[in-house]
């Protein structure tokens, strides 16, 4: 997306590291002069103030389900949306104290669900044919809830830079990214850091240097929105660059907030020179850091330490899931030392919101909002002949998954050179959500949205027969090896070396077995297209998504491949534009089983 000359001068104007005065963002709660005159009988020698953390809310404001068209519910219990998360805060502030309590966000904030999607493509927050747009429901959210600071996250990318400026601009906290860069200057294209004061009545503030990094994961995933105009270096390269910075200038504690994991893995293997989950290596190998708010992997980790290999001090690190499931807390306790404040001790843990309600201001300001969402995705576009369920698509070829490959053929097809038109051309997809399900009947937004639950757009690349198959056998490592005459149960099956469901690429337009009885990497068998055996120096289109053809999961060939079809549209309006152009889906017109799972050739299902 081509950024405008105002929005230029914007973005270069952001870019420009600037005086610590300005990084210092100021103080917390509210420093009124009343205060300041009152005089404490003690200079007090000790303090202690909290920071509390949310990752990977993916615009989850209420406790709904709007694939489901319902309240959020799951096996576990958990409660969604940070209208829930907001009384949580509220509960912290009043018990420690207003001027005791700071609160960051790790990312992921603008994408994941109908509303974000809405707020950026149906009513976005840009504006439209020269109108104003309205203000992001998680901007207004989280300026109610008076956050400090967030780093960005890399699903802030999937709407294009002109979606995430406008977003930052309606925030009244900073967007933190010291490894976002500008492409050509090399300089911040957001702020890197923020410093916030705790007050401390008779004593010195204490400063604390909160640093923003984000994923380097960006530049592949979201290639056609940054390619050439941002990079994306490694975390630990920019925190060793800013940390002692951020010392420089006084912090007695230094903060970081990661859109990145803790285990030190890469979903993208080689394709990119940094590391993906990259937080414990930050936290190992660059000094002077106290704690880390975690996020990216949506997991749920309390408390973790990590010791700096340099200086030997315990770093501490906390992860509190995703979509508001969890709030991190984590709580320092501080003495003052000649003049300068040194951590004693510092704790984290999570806390659930499930037991509270939802904050009454939030549920004010954006339930508007939400009944509009509510309202677009039970729009009909169409009806269904049979329901189409996605429960078995991580091992059987079902017609729901069907639906998306022919949606991606007719798509691709319709846009190739008429030399690439006579090449085979097949699609390759992933079983995003097991509980996907288009009912017999009237076809809604929400139906197909809860299918294809992500923002991808579509490519055609070409493979050839030999990297077609070596495609397969990566995907094939989602499955545990099961040896002929053991029973095989679909409950421990998959995800085989935390390979998730949304990295497994099914194939439609050939025909093939996955031996699941052999080791990984032997076991595609019979490869075939059209009856044929598939050739390795055979030319294939593939239908593919950008988040796959630019390399994400770490997928052979295809990030490398050349490009024989591109497209700006996103693929579940593709989609819904499909059922609405036939006004009926009927599984008859693309259902076709094409691939199973064998043990030694022999079918298991």
């Amino acid at each position: 997306m081509p950024v405008s000359p105002m929005n230029r001068r914007e973005f270069m104007q952001k870019s420009a590291v600037t005086s610590a005065a300005v990084a210092v963002a100021g103080a917390v709660g509210s420093g009124t002069a009343e205060a300041a005159d009152q005089e404490p009988e003690k200079t007090p020698r000790t303090w202690s103030f909290s920071v509390l953390g949310t990752t990977d809310l993916h615009s989850h404001v209420f406790d709904w389900d709007y694939y489901k068209d319902a309240a959020y519910s799951d096996k576990a219990g958990n409660s969604v949306g940070v209208a829930r998360v907001a009384t949580l805060i509220k509960q912290q502030r009043e018990a420690k104290g207003e001027d005791r309590v700071l609160l960051v966000d790790a990312g992921d904030i603008i994408q994941g669900t109908s509303l974000a999607y809405y707020f950026a493509r149906v009513d976005p927050i840009t504006g439209t044919d020269g109108t104003k747009g309205p203000k992001h429901p998680m901007a207004v959210a989280m300026n109610h809830m008076r956050y400090d600071a967030a780093a960005l996250g890399n699903h802030e990318f999937n709407y294009g830079i002109d979606v995430l400026r406008k977003f930052e601009s309606q925030c009244h906290f900073p967007l933190l990214g010291a490894n976002a860069l500008d492409a050509k200057t090399l300089r911040p294209a957001f702020r890197p850091y923020t410093v916030k004061c705790v007050r401390v009545p008779g004593a010195p503030d204490i400063k604390v240097g909160i640093l923003g990094l984000t994923n380097p994961g960006i530049a592949l995933w979201d290639k056609d929105n940054v390619s050439g105009k941002m990079v994306f270096p490694g975390l630990v390269e920019q925190a060793k660059k800013y940390v002692p910075r951020l010392r420089a200038l006084g912090c007695d504690v230094v903060f970081l907030t990661d859109h990145s994991g803790l285990d030190g893995s890469s979903s993208y293997g080689d394709e990119l020179p940094y590391v993906e989950n990259a937080s414990n290596l930050v936290a190992e190998q660059v000094p002077g850091i106290d704690a880390i708010l975690v996020g990216h992997t949506h997991v749920e980790v309390p408390s973790y330490t990590v010791k700096n290999e340099e200086t030997g001090e315990e770093v501490l690190l906390s992860e509190p899931y995703c979509w508001g499931y969890r709030l991190s807390v984590f709580d320092f306790e501080l003495e003052l030392h000649h003049g300068r404040w040194k951590v004693t001790s510092k704790t984290a843990r999570t806390l659930n919101p499930n037991t509270v309600d939802e904050d009454p201001e939030i549920k004010r300001l954006l339930e508007a909002d939400h009944e509009l969402v509510v309202k677009y995705v039970n729009t009909p576009v169409g009806t269904c002949t049979a329901d189409l369920l996605a429960a078995e698509s991580c091992w059987k070829d079902v017609p729901i998954m069907d639906f998306i490959h022919q949606v991606q053929m007719a798509t691709v097809a319709s846009g190739l050179s008429s030399a690439d038109a006579a090449l085979p051309l097949i699609s390759v997809a992933a079983p995003f959500s097991r509980t996907a399900d288009i009912p017999a009947g009237n076809v809604t937004i929400k139906d197909i949205a809860g299918l294809y639950i992500y923002d991808n757009t579509l490519y055609g690349k070409k493979l050839t027969g030999a990297q077609l198959k070596d495609y397969l056998e990566y995907a094939a490592k989602y499955y545990h090896q099961v040896p002929s005459g053991t029973k095989v149960d679909t409950a421990t099956l998959t995800n085989a070396d935390n390979f998730w469901d949304y990295m497994y690429d099914t194939a439609a337009g050939v025909d093939y077995e996955i031996d699941i009885a052999q080791p990984e990497g032997s076991r595609i068998k019979n490869l075939s297209y059209r009856g044929a055996p598939v050739a390795d120096d055979q030319v294939f289109v593939v239908a593919v998504n950008n988040y796959r053809a630019n390399g994400g999961s770490g997928y052979p060939h295809i990030a490398s491949a050349g490009i024989a079809y591109s497209s700006t549209n996103e693929i579940r309006q593709l989609m819904i534009d499909y059922v609405t152009s036939k006004g009926t889906l009927d599984p008859a017109d693309f259902a076709v089983t094409n691939w199973r799972l064998t043990q030694d050739g022999t079918p298991v299902f």
